[in-house]
């Protein structure tokens, strides 16, 4: 997987072949509802998290991998940020790669652990269109549970237990995980809830729940983790960034938490991945300078 280059006419073609226009930045054109996007009404195979490995890989066409992990809500609250993120996702694609070489997205769907018969949806890691394709076959459930909070850290546990990923391994550099959602972090996840288990969902036996500092003190080393709240001015006072942002910080840090609106979800997805690759660059490029000085003053 994850060969290709994601390319804006192929989007247009994928778009138009659905009844879509495109506007002149690259974005669909028009007002459509979660239900018109996103169609499946139920887990679809490709998408199916149990006992899989998503293999992220670094190859001739693409040497240098970024592996990222977009992560959406799909519970009930959720439903028009994907769909803001599904119309800009060419806008995205297209700015990335003129910034970025070798971004390849895998596409997640979280709900509750606690509550939901499917809390959790990963596809393969890609680099062209079928990132869009494997983003409309995501499943929104539309559930969650009055515990206050959605399962925002099952991503976490899945990058580290279900991937084999390149960058990681072969050349030490850190993947890419973005959550977006609009309810304060969990505090640990269930290995059982009323509908699924770990074992139902990802095919893994545990023996007890995972705490969420404990988690991401093990994601951390692999991974940097981000987290956009998404402010759609359908929720209380409690579901505010001023309630949650906070809940995220004490755990990934304030600058890893990022206040979003329906309209720049898409600029903050391609900050994150541009300016984090880019100081990976600078980073390598500084470190072997420095090497290349203290090897001819020896």
């Amino acid at each position: 997987m994850g060969s290709g280059r994601w390319t804006e006419d192929s989007f247009r073609s994928y778009s138009m072949a659905r009844g879509y226009s495109v506007n002149k930045s690259g974005a669909i054109d028009g007002n459509y509802s979660n239900q018109e996007m996103f169609k499946s009404r139920n887990l679809v195979a490709e998408l199916n998290p149990k006992n899989v490995i998503r293999e992220c890989c670094d190859s001739e066409e693409h040497p240098n991998v970024v592996p990222v992990i977009l992560a959406l809500d799909v519970t009930g609250s959720m439903g028009q940020a994907a769909v803001e993120v599904s119309k800009k996702l060419n806008v995205v694609m297209t700015e990335l790669y003129n910034k970025v070489d070798d971004v390849e997205f895998m596409i997640m769907g979280i709900g509750d652990m606690a509550c939901d018969s499917c809390p959790a949806q990963a596809s393969q890691f890609e680099s062209d269109i079928r990132i869009a394709d494997q983003l409309e076959k995501v499943y929104f459930e539309f559930g969650g549970g009055g515990n206050g909070f959605e399962s925002y850290t099952l991503p976490w546990y899945f990058a580290l237990n279900h991937t084999k990923i390149d960058a990681i391994n072969k050349r030490g550099k850190k993947g890419i995980i973005i959550t977006m959602g609009d309810e304060p972090i969990n505090p640990y996840l269930p290995i059982r809830g009323n509908r699924a288990s770990f074992e139902s969902v990802f095919g893994d036996t545990l023996e007890e729940n995972i705490d969420t500092t404990t988690l991401y003190n093990q994601v951390k080393d692999k991974f940097e983790v981000f987290h956009i709240h998404v402010n759609h001015g359908n929720v209380s006072n409690m579901y505010s960034f001023e309630n949650c942002g906070p809940t995220f910080a004490k755990v990934i840090g304030e600058d890893h938490v990022i206040n979003a609106t329906l309209d720049d979800i898409s600029e903050h997805i391609i900050s994150i991945i541009s300016n984090y690759a880019n100081n990976e660059v600078n980073s390598t490029s500084t470190t072997a300078t420095k090497n290349e000085n203290n090897n001819q003053n020896e």
